[in-house]
């Protein structure tokens, strides 16, 4: 017996300790202390850094962690991710929505948000693919090889690399939620992680309990005729145009006709006046530096999609945010390198690369109902870009038996927007907001993720 208990000592001090100290101080030298124009309190438990996620090619993709405001040990965490393709997750995730700090109009304050999701979880951001943001690779042509299952591999071995620096969050419930083309990302990571979990070669396992998605980009053809369907609805475009749009085209087919192409970018045009976004918040007026912007789509005939930027842009808060992450002396303490070049908010490099080879992800959706993960999705009732109507298409073609009926939801007394229950799916709306809901609707998003993670009803009356 002494020889044993001797034996799992040696085991213990030689093998296990070493690597869990290295874990720690891995997690130390990626601690974030003295980051400009912070606020003072309340006191903010925060990581950022890189993780390799392919050392061949020398791909890494920036994070930055926020630890639960309180009872940090018994909270889940949950990983953000913003779309674009191209957009930042930290640009607009973390310092515009739902972080814990954002950055101030004049691009160099940080502001405490009170209705941070850092009340509610563990708060990881990544900046996915790489290209976006702080991420980068050492091989040039990854950049023209980023696709859909190229972004879910990434983001899956960073996951696994990430819980190996901080191994206190393997068997943690994990969550993913994200927003606009996110809706491709975090349903196809979670579909990575299901799978993986479930081979016997040798994956680790992720205790992945659920996603949730915000205006997410999920099928082309209801998209597209959501999109259509909800500026007509909302006087955005005439009556004669919209009978065209039914006339000529067939937003199931591969490739739209050159008529189709051209009333397209005709609705988009009409856009081009107001915030497509946000239809009815005024639309910014500052001279954005961002490449990004709202008004830059591609008008080509020629292309199988008339694709414009799916990340939510805003230019006013994007403006801020990188006068903010530009600042060495920001980019030293969140230990981020910058590579010589300008970050920005949204790359339309990224953007203009991108091989858009999924045109649907309902499949994946059949699949992770089927292993009954908790999936939400929710949709801001004021977004012309990813209307509530193209979700609501997508899920009702799902044919899903009906779990608890449309009704109201209530926050702080008003309508907070509306909730229907299928079996394996819950969508809700929140009234009032655009593309980017924790933005525009920062308590209501609050009372939102807490229903998710915590099971606990939306409220009924007021």
């Amino acid at each position: 017996m002494g020889s044993h208990i001797s034996f799992i000592c040696f085991f213990l001090c030689f093998f296990l300790i070493p690597c869990i100290n290295a874990s720690s101080s891995s997690q130390e030298s990626d601690r974030v202390i003295n980051l400009p124009n912070q606020p003072q309190t309340p006191s903010i438990s925060q990581f950022a850094g890189y993780i390799t996620v392919n050392q061949e090619h020398g791909r890494a993709l920036f994070y930055w962690f926020f630890e639960a405001q309180s009872q940090p040990s018994q909270k889940p965490l949950l990983l953000w991710l913003n779309g674009g393709p191209g957009c930042s997750s930290i640009g607009y995730g973390e310092a515009s929505e739902l972080g814990p700090l954002r950055v101030g109009k004049n691009g160099v304050d940080l502001q405490f948000n009170q209705f941070a999701w850092n009340r509610e979880a563990n708060l990881l951001f990544v900046e996915s693919p790489v290209g976006v943001g702080f991420s980068y690779t050492n091989t040039s042509s990854d950049l023209t090889e980023l696709d859909d299952a190229f972004v879910a591999e990434d983001a899956y071995n960073f996951m696994v690399k990430w819980l190996q620096r901080y191994p206190q969050f393997k068997t943690r419930d994990f969550f993913i939620s994200g927003e606009s083309y996110a809706g491709h990302y975090v349903p196809q990571l979670a579909e990575l992680v299901h799978d993986r979990n479930n081979e016997t070669s040798g994956y680790p396992f992720i205790n992945l309990k659920g996603f949730m998605v915000g205006n997410p980009l999920t099928d082309d053809t209801c998209d597209y005729t959501g999109i259509m369907d909800y500026a007509w609805s909302h006087s955005v475009i005439p009556d004669d145009l919209y009978r065209k749009i039914k006339q000529v085209c067939d937003f199931k087919a591969l490739s739209w006709s050159p008529d189709c192409n051209f009333v397209v970018n005709q609705v988009y045009d009409k856009y081009s006046e107001i915030d497509i976004y946000n239809i009815y918040a005024p639309k910014c007026l500052l001279n954005a530096t961002s490449s990004a912007t709202t008004d830059n789509k591609e008008k080509n005939p020629g292309l199988k999609r008339v694709r414009i930027l799916a990340g939510g842009y805003d230019p006013c808060y994007s403006e801020y945010a990188e006068m903010y992450f530009n600042r060495p002396d920001v980019q030293q303490s969140i230990h981020a390198d910058s590579r010589g070049g300008k970050w920005v908010s949204c790359s339309n490099s990224i953007l203009n690369s991108y091989n858009f080879s999924v045109i649907s992800v309902l499949p994946t959706y059949k699949k992770l109902i089927k292993a009954k993960l908790k999936i939400w999705v929710y949709s801001g009732d004021m977004d012309g870009r990813v209307p509530v109507i193209s979700s609501r298409y997508w899920v009702e073609s799902l044919g899903l038996p009906l779990k608890s009926a449309w009704r109201s939801w209530f926050h702080e007394q008003q309508v907070g927007g509306r909730i229907v229950e299928y079996e394996g799916v819950t969508v809700v709306t929140v009234r009032g907001a655009g593309h980017l809901v924790p933005l525009n609707k920062p308590s209501e998003a609050l009372a939102l993720i807490h229903s998710f993670l915590s099971g606990e009803p939306l409220p009924h009356h007021r």
